[in-house]
Parts: structure tokens; sequence; C-alpha cells
């Protein structure tokens, strides 16, 4: 599946908010290294390296076209650097002191093992956060499936938007984190995010959660599946008096700071 780096950063504002929520809550003074799993454009994986000049701060995607956008990064602090990398391959190597993952392990069927290794090969004082969308029960997504679902989709579309098991609950990310050793913080958040211009839902779901209906479809068939959910939309999501709309956007967020051998807290 192609990315759009553009089409991804045409809400930059909005999809930023919950990153810097999460990171806030990184207690780490001086992390050696520091690793952002699915970095894309690479404009926050920048922000941490601001954050730990002294770290090496190391950015992976595994789509071509983000890494390229994140290395032409104007501007780039000198301690950060970009890779091509598939998170289900990553491993937690000696000296990772801070992990991030922000709106990526949603994509990535049973994360949550991947998410238990990780925790368990962290180092003392090791940091680890990461935050996922909450939202698929949310029209935006309800919606989407049940026209991919339509006897008009159902043949290309029927198995390619995935739902019910793309996320944990909060309390299963606690429980993972926990039994990991680690000192959990978990949270969910909605959002009420204020969009404009013509269609605006859609044009935010174009950047995610549509992609894979997209990259399943001949261009004038999605074409003909977009013309039709944004009717949908617009039903769902209809603008406010003075031309506004408002789309809400719950999120899950967890930290896990691992403790010391001797039970010393995270640093």
């Amino acid at each position: 599946m192609r990315w759009d780096p553009s089409q991804y950063a045409a809400f930059s504002d909005h999809r930023s908010r919950p990153f810097f929520d999460l990171v806030g809550r990184i207690g780490h003074a001086a992390p050696r290294r520091v690793v952002d799993l699915g970095c894309g454009p690479g404009e926050l994986t920048a922000v941490l390296a601001r954050r730990w000049p002294n770290a090496e701060v190391v950015g992976l995607d595994s789509s071509p076209e983000m890494i390229d956008r994140a290395r032409a990064l104007k501007d780039a602090p000198p301690n950060l650097l970009f890779s091509l990398a598939d998170v289900r391959d990553w491993a937690v190597e000696p000296g990772i002191d801070v992990v991030v993952s922000n709106a990526v392990l949603q994509w990535v069927p049973g994360h949550q093992e991947l998410l238990a290794r990780w925790a368990r090969d962290l180092g003392e004082h090791a940091w680890i956060a990461f935050q996922v969308p909450g939202n698929f029960s949310a029209p935006s997504h309800s919606l989407m499936r049940r026209l991919a679902e339509s006897v008009r989709w159902r043949e290309q579309l029927g198995s390619v938007l995935r739902h019910d098991d793309a996320v944990g609950s909060p309390e299963e990310y606690h429980r993972l984190l926990n039994d990991a050793g680690l000192e959990a913080d978990v949270w969910e958040t909605t959002y009420q995010h204020r969009l404009s211009g013509a269609d605006p839902v859609l044009q935010w779901v174009r950047g995610t959660g549509l992609r894979p209906v997209l990259a399943a479809l001949a261009e004038d068939e999605a074409a003909e599946f977009e013309r039709a959910y944004a009717d949908l939309l617009t039903e769902a999501y209809p603008p406010e008096p003075d031309g506004g709309t408002l789309f809400a956007f719950r999120r899950v967020f967890a930290v896990g700071a691992k403790q010391g051998r001797d039970g010393s807290p995270a640093a």
C-alpha cells in the first residue's frame, strides 16, 4: 500500500496534537537512543531530536515515500537519522532508552505480541509510549465498512478493512505493560476536531483509513466508491451553521516505564 505524504500532512495540526500529548508523558531526562517506529514524514521525529539533542534519534517507516520525505527535511537536527524498516521486524537493542509509536500499530495485526516483546526487552529505566486511534466504531469507519460490504463492493473489498481487532482496549494495554514489569500510564481522549472545506471528513480519511480501499480499486472504481462514501459522510457529519464540520476522534494512549532491577523508578 502506497502512502501519500502530502495527503497525510493535510491535517498536520490535528494529527500532531496526540503526538505531543503522548510524548509529554515520557519522563526520561537524558536517553542515549530514541526510536520512532512509523515516523511518517519525519517532522515529529525531529521534535524528539530537538528535545533530546544528546541522544541518537532514529525514525523508522516501511513506506519509501515517507522516508524520502523525512530525509528531505530542512534544518533537521544533526542527531536525527531515518531508515526504511518494518516495525514487525524491529527488535529492542541495547542502549535504546525511549521507544515511540504514534498512530502506527493499528496497521499491524497482532501488534499486542510485538508490544509485549518490546516491553519485556527494554533495559532498565527505559520508556515506551504509543497511541492508536480508537474510532473504529465511529461513522467515519462504520460507514466505510458498510459500503465496502455492500453488494456492489463486497467481492473486491469484503476482506480489505479491519475493525474489531485493529486495536486493543485501554485495559488490555495497561495489563500488557504491567505484566512486562513496567509502570503503566494508559488513558483515552476524544478530540473534537473542527474541519473546513469540501468533504472534510473524506479528505481526512483519504490520508489514513481509506487508503486500503483506494489501493484495492482501479482509479475509476475508487472515484465511484468515494462519491458514494462522501454522500454518507455528509449525512453523518453535517456542517455547522458557520460552515465548519465537527469530527470526533477517540484515541488510546499508553506509556510504560521500566523499573531498575533494584526497584528504582525509571529515569
